[in-house]
């Protein structure tokens, strides 16, 4: 069942259909029901020590950050001739509404819609399609990071394989610390710092 489960999950992605995220978690959620059981089977487990799992996400996502800005995406732009396409967030610079708008979005759609799918349901379900062996768990990590990079097709190839890098790393992040609310905490604290960034000085791109 983890299989075709896993396969119509891929697909759906891949078509790119409504937005897919969400429709990952309408699949969880029918998911759970069929199998009865609760979000915490998918990862959706509270951390024994909230705060400083922020504290160290917030760590982590500053690190992602800089790892991006400073070595994936300007040797992304030298090898491609490209750069990564931010139009979509063009009006951001300086306008404080849209910040907080945004902000808003990024904890909810991106933080938590995209962890929660990506890396709670699917990739908890191709653990499990592969049998659970010891390889399972880096080959999910890096099937999901894939998929997760196939839905940021409007950033270009630069922002479509940086997403599959952050991918992996959210994925690693889940992986390490046993629930879905390290990703969380990570996604959202690496968007905030990229749109506070965008609202006080516009694009940045990579460093060199």
């Amino acid at each position: 069942m983890a299989g075709i489960e896993v396969g119509v999950a891929a697909v759906l992605v891949l078509l790119d259909l409504l937005v897919p995220s969400l429709v990952l978690l309408a699949m969880a959620g029918l998911s759970l029901a069929l199998r009865r059981t609760g979000p915490a089977s998918l990862g959706l487990v509270r951390p024994g020590r909230p705060w400083r799992l922020a504290g160290e996400m917030l760590v982590a996502a500053a690190v992602l950050a800089l790892v991006d800005v400073g070595l994936v995406i300007p040797a992304l732009e030298h090898v491609t001739g490209e750069r990564q396409d931010t139009s979509g967030f063009a009006e951001l610079q300086g306008n404080l509404a849209l910040l907080a708008v945004l902000l808003v979005l990024s904890w909810t759609l991106a933080a938590f819609a995209e962890e929660a799918a990506f890396r709670g349901y699917l990739l908890t379900r191709t653990v499990e399609a592969l049998g659970g062996a010891r390889w399972a768990m880096p080959a999910a990590i890096l099937a999901t990071a894939v998929l997760f990079a196939a839905i940021h097709t409007e950033q270009g190839a630069v922002g479509v394989v940086t997403a599959g890098f952050d991918g992996a790393v959210l994925g690693g992040l889940r992986w390490w610390k046993g629930t879905v609310w390290a990703p969380v905490l990570a996604h959202g604290f690496d968007n905030t710092i990229g749109f506070v960034a965008f609202f006080l000085v516009g694009p940045v791109g990579g460093l060199w």
